[in-house]
């Protein structure tokens, strides 16, 4: 098999961890009420709006109408929305760092909300400044697992699905992605795609930290 020559990542949930819970958990006591606000208001449906190219100050007045007495909570999301990506995952650092000194041009394709992205991109400059270019979908008003939007990534990229590995937490984006060509990879855990990676030539087994 052809050794690729490029790697694509997903970013919430691969490269750093991401749950709305993270702020929440600060606002809200630990039980019951915390555990139907996050199910029943800032549901993951209402938020991948926000990934669609929504701006928050429409979605926020629609969900504050549905919820006015949850108002400041909701307003939250949108001062303190960096709470809910607290770090990388344990060992994807090192993991770009390796790629990136082996010589391995960096992408990434992000749903992503285009209010929340710049401060977020900001503060964690030293990881992103090794990727080569980064599509965020609420810029392009496209979605994962949206055939178009990886069609737009590999054009703007100037890549060859071929040769191109993705890399994904959600299986309907990774089963769209090898549906585009791509050499797609569920991503689970850090060692384990390290190893997907040496058996795909990406890296060598002598690159663990």
């Amino acid at each position: 098999m052809t050794t690729p020559t490029a790697v694509i990542f997903d970013i919430g949930r691969v490269l750093y961890r991401w749950d709305p819970r993270f702020l929440y958990e600060r606002l809200i006591p630990a039980g019951e009420m915390l555990d139907a606000f996050l199910r029943d208001v800032v549901t993951i449906p209402w938020h991948f709006q926000h990934d669609a190219g929504r701006d928050f100050a429409a979605t926020s007045a629609e969900l504050i109408a549905e919820h006015p007495h949850h108002a400041e909570l909701i307003r939250a999301w949108e001062t303190r929305f960096l709470d809910t990506i607290p770090g990388p995952v344990e060992g994807m650092p090192a993991l770009v760092d390796a790629l990136h000194a082996a010589g391995v041009p960096l992408y990434a394709l992000t749903n992503f909300s285009h209010e929340f992205w710049p401060p977020f991109r900001a503060r964690e400059a030293a990881m992103f400044d090794r990727f080569r270019d980064i599509l965020v979908s609420g810029e392009e008003k496209l979605v994962k697992p949206d055939p178009a939007i990886y069609a737009l990534a590999l054009a703007r990229f100037g890549l060859e699905a071929a040769r191109t590995v993705f890399i994904d937490d959600s299986e309907p984006n990774v089963v769209a992605a090898a549906n585009a060509g791509l050499i797609a990879l569920h991503f689970t855990d850090e060692p384990t795609l390290r190893g997907e990676l040496e058996r795909l030539g990406l890296l060598r087994p002598s690159s663990r930290p």
